[in-house]
């Protein structure tokens, strides 16, 4: 897990579920060059650019992701979740995204629309604020703008 100070606005969590680590040399025709590392420099640097810190987690263990996001709820203002394989099977992690009450931005780097049938479910969609698919790892500067107006302070 990567961190960076938390800023004025609070830490987001950025978490990459299953096989994300192999991002950059795992099927690049659909999920580009860029490795997680590249993923996680360009949501950091975009968090910061908006007054947020950012803590980075990757885990192929849905055990440790559920544990991450509960761990948020005490430490973090919003999160951003690319969870990979789980998104079509975890029930526990919409239930933790749920049970947090945080702010939550689903991103996908591919359009899983146009891909097999079994990813055009989503148990996390419901509990999310909103879902990015098919920018590629741009989707991850896009889910920091829409935290960034989640969290703006109301306006009189």
């Amino acid at each position: 897990m990567t961190s960076t100070p938390a800023a004025s606005r609070g830490t987001l969590l950025i978490i990459n579920g299953p096989n994300l680590n192999l991002l950059g040399t795992r099927e690049p025709e659909i999920y580009g060059r860029a490795t997680l590392s590249d993923v996680e420099h360009l949501a950091t640097a975009a968090a910061e650019a908006a007054g947020f810190g950012a803590t980075c987690l990757q885990s192929n263990h849905e055990g440790a992701l559920v544990d991450a996001i509960h761990a948020a709820r005490g430490s973090a203002v919003g999160i951003i979740i690319n969870a990979g394989a789980y998104t079509h099977t975890s029930v526990a992690l919409r239930d933790a995204i749920a049970g947090v009450e945080l702010p939550a931005v689903e991103v996908h780097i591919s359009n899983v629309h146009q891909r097999e049938e079994f990813r055009h479910h989503s148990y996390l969609s419901p509990v999310c604020t909103a879902v990015i698919v098919g920018a590629g790892v741009h989707g991850y500067e896009l889910a920091v703008s829409v935290l960034d107006k989640a969290l703006a302070p109301a306006q009189s």
